[in-house]
C-alpha cells in the first residue's frame, strides 16, 4: 500500500489546442468522429504528423461507407478552427501541403477483435491501462493538472474573443502546487509560454500575468509568494507546427493526470474504442471516480491488463494510497465480478456508449485533458449508490 508524502510540491503542465502535438491529436480524433458517424463499428488507428506547412496522415481505417470521408478537408477544418489562418506564419489551413497514407486494418488484428457477441469481443491489443481519481478538486482530479488545463482554456477564450488580440494558438502552462497532509494547499509557481504576434515582451508579461492572477484568484491558492514566469525566454512568435513538428499521441501525461499516478504508455487520440489503450483507460477513470465519489477512498488508482483478442481482463489492481475506507482487495473483487462495472472490452464500450457519441465527440476530448471535464460518459458518477450498497454503507 502506498504511503502519503506529508509535505511536497507537485508540478503538472498543459498544452493548448494550438500546440503541434495537439493539432495532430485533434485531426486524428476528428477523422475518428467522421468514421464512427458513418459506421459505429469502424476500426480506426489514425496518426497525424505536422511540420512547417505540412499535414500528413498515416494509419488504418476500415468500415462501411467510409469512402466519402474527406480526410484532407477534415484536417483543414480543424486547423482553421484552432486559429492557424495566416500563411505568413508558416502554417495555415488554406495553404499547407496534405499527404495521406491511410489504408485498411490488418485482418490479423481484426480476427481477434471482432466476435459474434459483445461479451466475447476481445481486446484490440495487449497492455495495461490506469485510471485515477482524487478528491483534491471538485472534478475529482489532481489540483496541478486541473489548474494548468483551466488556465489555458481561459487564455484560449481570451484569444478567440479578441480580448488579448495579439495572442496566437500555441501555448503551454505549468502549475506547481504545495501539498501538505495529502491536501493541495497553495500554488507556488505558474509558468505560461504563449505564442504572440510582434508585441513588446514587457506588454506580454504584464497582460498575461494580470489575466492569470485574476483567473487563479478564485482557487484561493495564490499567495504573496506565488511566482509567475511569463514567456521566460523572451519573445515567442514562431510557434505551432512552424516552430516545431508534432505527432499524434505525444502528450500522454497532459492527456491524463499530469504525472500523478501511473500510466500504461498507450496514447488515446485517433483510436477507435476497440483499442483498450483508450477505452479501458476511460473505464478505469470511470470506476475510480465513482469509488472516490462514493466516499470509499480519498484517492484511487485502478490498473487493468488485457491480452489481445481475449475478453476477460488478466488482472485488476486497486490502490487507494492509504486513504481507503474499505480494503483494496475487496475493491478489486467488486470490480472483477462484473456486477457494477464490466471490464470486458465489448461491455465497457457498450456501457459508456463509446461507438455512438451522444452530445460529445472524441475531438473535444483531445484538448485540455481527457479527464476532469463534464460531458464525457466516463466522467459520470452514476454508480455511487451501487458501490456504497455493495460495501454495506448508508446512503
Amino acid at each position: 500500500m502506498s504511503k502519503l508524502v506529508s509535505r511536497h510540491v507537485f508540478t503538472s503542465e498543459s498544452v493548448s489546442e494550438g500546440h503541434p502535438d495537439k493539432v495532430c491529436d485533434q485531426i486524428s480524433d476528428a477523422i475518428l468522429d467522421a468514421c464512427l458517424e458513418r459506421d459505429p463499428a469502424s476500426h480506426v488507428a489514425c496518426e497525424t504528423a505536422v511540420g512547417t506547412n505540412l499535414v500528413c496522415n498515416i494509419g488504418e481505417i476500415s468500415g462501411s461507407g467510409l469512402e466519402g470521408i474527406n480526410a484532407q478537408q477534415i484536417a483543414r477544418d480543424v486547423v482553421r478552427d484552432i486559429g492557424y489562418d495566416d500563411p505568413s506564419e508558416g502554417f495555415s489551413y488554406d495553404s499547407f501541403l496534405y499527404v495521406s497514407a491511410l489504408h485498411g486494418q490488418s485482418p490479423d488484428i481484426n480476427q481477434g477483435v471482432s466476435k459474434a457477441t459483445l461479451e466475447e469481443q476481445g481486446a484490440g491489443d495487449q497492455g495495461m491501462m490506469f485510471g485515477y481519481a482524487s478528491n483534491a478538486t471538485p472534478e475529482l482530479m489532481p489540483a496541478p493538472i486541473m489548474y494548468a488545463h483551466q488556465l489555458l482554456q481561459f487564455f484560449t477564450a481570451l484569444r478567440k474573443n479578441g480580448e488579448i488580440p495579439y495572442l496566437r494558438p500555441d501555448s503551454k502552462s505549468q502549475v506547481s502546487v504545495l501539498h501538505d497532509g495529502g491536501k493541495a494547499r497553495e500554488i507556488t509557481s505558474v509558468v505560461i509560454s504563449h505564442q504572440t504576434r510582434s508585441v513588446p515582451i514587457e506588454t506580454v508579461r504584464k497582460d498575461l500575468e494580470e489575466a492569470a492572477r485574476a483567473f487563479l484568484k478564485d482557487t484561493g491558492m495564490l499567495t504573496n509568494n506565488t511566482t509567475f514566469y511569463i514567456n521566460p525566454t523572451g519573445k515567442f512568435e514562431v510557434g505551432g507546427p512552424c516552430g516545431d513538428s508534432g505527432v499524434t499521441g505525444r502528450k500522454i501525461i497532459v492527456d491524463t493526470y499530469g504525472g500523478v499516478g501511473s500510466h500504461g504508455g498507450g496514447a488515446f487520440s485517433g483510436k477507435d474504442p476497440s483499442k483498450v489503450d483508450r477505452s479501458a483507460a476511460y473505464y478505469c477513470r470511470y470506476a475510480a471516480k465513482n469509488i472516490v465519489a462514493a466516499g470509499l477512498a480519498d484517492k484511487c488508482e485502478i490498473q487493468v491488463a488485457y491480452a489481445i483478442g481475449v475478453a476477460k481482463p488478466l488482472s485488476i489492481n486497486v490502490s487507494t494510497y492509504g486513504t481507503g475506507k474499505v480494503s483494496e482487495e475487496r475493491l478489486a473483487e467488486v470490480l472483477l465480478d462484473g456486477g457494477i462495472f464490466d471490464f470486458r472490452p465489448g461491455m465497457l464500450i457498450q456501457d459508456l456508449g463509446l461507438t455512438k457519441p451522444n452530445g460529445w465527440s472524441y475531438r473535444k476530448s483531445a484538448n485540455y485533458g481527457h479527464f476532469g471535464r463534464d460531458g464525457f460518459p466516463w466522467e459520470r458518477v452514476d454508480r455511487v449508490e451501487a458501490l456504497r450498497e455493495a460495501f454495506g454503507l448508508k446512503q
